[in-house]
């Protein structure tokens, strides 16, 4: 018969026994993805997109998808399975993403999508890291002369539903006791039939979007952007919600392709770099070193896979609406952090 002076170390040894199982347990199960293991049994990426934003998401006289969110599902595509095509796109409306995301028709939502504190918090959706930084503004017919958004007032705008564009333009004009009428249209075609036709005198959304739109028009120059900026609009991937590694894959994704700028990792010298750098940040980012991605549940060379496919950020914004593009939009904000702009990545290690 045991003594009480050594039955109470074996009770607590039990205890932490017991306790130590269930933390490695619970470990066990935040190194796994529901999403990702789903998206590996059935061999392909879905990615929600809008088809009708040109420099984000366009389809070519080919079919083919282009723009920067497709070039971003492409990289996903690639540091999930190492090949860029297995990806399918849905194009959904503004209106209508979050519940497809919700009802599981697509893995992850790469819009235009702003990240808010009520999105965030109430819709079920997790709002992953921002990989491009916007503003609301509005663009007006040039021969209305129209110095600023006040000189609005009375006008015709054209809006998409289900956006903060919509809120933001209606908050604006309430806040300064003015009057306009809007025009909510669901699909960008209809916004550039509209706009076109006379139908509207101006249109409200993010200024990338503006300078999307503006170039789709058939008279690109008989439209101005006012310079005016009224919001933050951070867009994000977005996922749903309970994913926790899912989460840290969208967000550490990201991240690599900002790294590999800073670093100045290419497409085109990628595997030089891999095979001959030195640098510690730069072997664990692709791969040359394998913790990062296994502590993913990913292949080590999951970065490299993405920045080979598609480039680092600065090719990836360049390539859709940098200064050689209709676009021509300045990197502004979305420079990295040591030339002046927002985009940070923390460190690989």
């Amino acid at each position: 018969m045991l003594t009480s002076w050594l039955r109470a170390p074996l009770a607590a040894l039990a205890f932490c026994a017991a306790a130590w199982t269930a933390t490695e347990a619970s470990a066990q199960a935040n190194l796994t993805s529901p999403t990702l293991n789903q998206i590996r049994q059935r061999g392909t990426l879905i990615c929600g997109v809008n088809a009708q934003t040109p420099g984000f998401t366009t389809i070519d006289s080919r079919g083919e998808y282009r723009g920067m969110v497709a070039d971003l599902c492409r990289g996903l595509s690639a540091s999930i399975f190492g090949d860029a095509t297995k990806v399918r796109f849905v194009p959904l409306s503004f209106a209508t993403r979050f519940t497809a995301l919700n009802a599981g028709e697509v893995d992850l939502l790469f819009l235009t999508s702003t990240m808010t504190v009520l999105r965030d918090t109430t819709l079920g959706l997790r709002f992953v890291e921002p990989y491009f930084y916007d503003g609301h503004g509005f663009m007006a017919r040039r021969d209305a002369n129209v110095q600023n958004v006040r000189g609005l007032a009375g006008a015709t705008i054209c809006l998409n539903p289900g956006t903060t564009n919509e809120q933001i333009t209606a908050e604006y004009f309430r806040s300064q006791n003015l009057q306009f009428r809007p025009v909510l249209l669901e699909q960008n075609e209809q916004v550039l039939a509209a706009l076109s036709a006379g139908r509207c005198d101006a249109f409200g959304f993010d200024a990338s979007g503006l300078a999307a739109m503006r170039s789709a028009l058939p008279n690109p120059n008989d439209w101005v952007i006012l310079p005016e900026r009224f919001s933050k609009e951070p867009y994000t991937a977005v996922i749903r919600r309970g994913d926790e590694r899912w989460f840290e894959i969208l967000r550490w994704f990201t991240f690599a392709l900002i790294e590999a700028e800073e670093q100045g990792v290419t497409a085109a010298n990628a595997e030089e770099m891999r095979r001959t750098s030195q640098d510690a940040n730069v072997r664990r980012l692709l791969g040359a070193v394998p913790e990062v991605g296994q502590g993913m549940g990913l292949d080590p060379a999951w970065a490299f896979n993405a920045i080979r496919a598609i480039g680092n950020y600065g090719e990836l914004y360049n390539r859709s609406l940098g200064p050689t593009t209709p676009l021509a939009m300045p990197r502004a904000q979305n420079e990295i952090w040591t030339r002046g702009g927002l985009l940070y990545a923390p460190p690989f290690r």
